[in-house]
């Protein structure tokens, strides 16, 4: 009988040893693949995208991967996970983004990665804390001018309401004053095509423009309105001060890189990030409002304490005005937590230890504010409308609540959240200043089917209006 020698047995050992710690240290989440090659579970992921996380979580815990028409995505649910998406220095938030922006706007990789951080700091600048005052007597102004098309009384959609009340108002004063469209056929066209194009936009960043031609042919519409404007918008000079709108800003920075043949493309997508998101945070906020009488009498009483009785003048808001009135902030921050964007991403440059697990690079790592803002470890009764809980967030510093990550997180935050929630004020205070409102239907349950910005409604909800006296 022949034995094996000691010196053979201790190699093998160290190999088994090191064949362990290599699995080990290559354990990878638990992964949902679906039974077709490539699509992987894109069929049942695209149903009801946040209900399969939510069920994924359950079933599978805090970390785990789906794959989706070839890419893998790992979601992270807990705290450790979250740490890593958000402080990690092997996760890229514009490599996550690039092929997206490719499809949405035409923009290639190359350029978008050259320009990003650039392009980012200037909007930024442009619409910070520092600058908002700038923009206050603008949105004030531009507002009443569209609420005087309203009428005296009414029932309207509220969704289509906010559309036409905040579309132009947005367009007029970070591209140029003029540039929405005043001719009812134009308008409409105007509708029309955004409208498209933003509820196709999430398809629109995965699929080829071949696959979605409606969507396409609203894309080509808008990118054609900023070719024929692009000129216009450059030359333009605000009546009252020599600053430069939002876009102008944008032009120059790309006439100095010399990529000035792309300001058509990022014209698109800054009028998507600047509509997208601002228009359905007003229709929800405005519809939680009126779905709770003690909020809404609160914050009616408040505006009649800073502004006086209603009537037909006009008013001006100024910052201090917007101190006094705290609660239609809270209100406005407390409806884009339950509303939150369904994902953020970030990819994967190096293999990332979470848990026991470790996430392979390219791999897309996800976090939903969404569900995240639904953890009662973080929000007490995380489905309830409670805008007093926004007391504790130091907004005054402007600094929101600790795990509130609708805007995004780290570096990239979104430059415009600023003006968006001043926006917003703004339009709530008007609204309710000269108008009595009340809800007709019953608050609508928010869309399951995207993922991809705030949640839209799911149904109708109308409104009735009557000028105050």
């Amino acid at each position: 009988m022949e034995f094996i020698s000691p010196t053979v047995i201790i190699i093998l050992g160290c190999v088994a040893v090191l064949l362990f710690l290599q699995w080990k240290n290559l354990r990878r989440p638990p992964c949902i693949r679906g039974w077709i090659p490539w699509i992987g579970a894109g069929f049942e992921f695209g149903k009801t995208p946040l209900e399969f996380i939510e069920k994924a979580r359950i079933k599978y815990g805090p970390v785990f991967t789906v794959i989706v028409m070839g890419t893998r995505m790992t979601f992270v649910t807990e705290e450790e996970g979250i740490n890593v998406f958000l402080k990690s220095k092997e996760v890229n938030f514009e490599l996550a983004v690039q092929n997206p922006i490719y499809h949405t706007a035409s923009i290639a990789k190359n350029i978008f990665l050259k320009l990003h951080e650039k392009l980012y700091i200037t909007v930024k600048g442009k619409m910070g804390i520092l600058n908002l005052y700038k923009f206050t007597g603008q949105l004030t102004e531009e507002l009443q001018e569209q609420l005087q098309n309203l009428g005296a009384h009414g029932t309207t959609d509220l969704n289509k309401f906010m559309r036409h009340l905040l579309y132009p108002v947005t367009v007029n004063i970070l591209f140029k004053k003029g540039l929405f469209p005043t001719d009812e056929r134009k308008i409409r066209e105007f509708h029309q095509h955004f409208q498209a194009y933003d509820e196709g936009f999430e398809y629109g960043s995965q699929l080829p423009e071949c696959l979605l031609r409606n969507w396409s042919k609203s894309k080509k519409w808008l990118l054609a309105l900023f070719e024929k404007n692009i000129p216009d918008i450059k030359t333009y000079k605000s009546a009252k001060d020599n600053s430069l709108t939002v876009m102008q800003a944008v032009l120059d920075l790309l006439e100095m890189e010399a990529n000035e043949q792309k300001s058509p493309n990022y014209g698109l997508l800054l009028l998507w990030a600047s509509l997208s998101n601002t228009v359905p945070v007003a229709f929800w906020t405005f519809a939680f409002v009126l779905s709770h009488p003690n909020i809404h009498r609160t914050i009616m009483e408040g505006i009649s304490s800073v502004f006086g009785t209603a009537g037909k003048d006009k008013i001006k808001v100024s910052e201090d005005d917007l101190k006094k009135l705290p609660l239609i902030k809270w209100c406005i921050l407390e409806t884009i937590r339950l509303r939150a964007p369904g994902v953020i991403t970030r990819k994967v440059l190096k293999p990332v230890k979470i848990l026991n697990y470790t996430v392979p690079s390219g791999d897309l790592l996800m976090l939903s504010p969404f569900w995240l803002h639904r953890n009662p470890k973080y929000f007490p009764e995380p489905d309830l409308f409670k805008p007093e809980r926004w007391k504790e967030a130091n907004l005054e510093k402007h600094a929101f609540l600790d795990c509130f990550m609708a805007f995004g997180s780290g570096k990239y935050q979104c430059p415009g959240r600023w003006l968006a929630l001043l926006e917003i004020q703004i339009c709530i205070i008007l609204i309710f200043y000269y108008y009595d409102c009340s809800l007709l239907d019953p608050l609508p349950k928010q869309s399951c089917l995207h993922l991809v910005g705030v949640q839209q409604p799911e149904g109708r909800c109308r409104i009735q209006f009557k000028q105050r006296k």
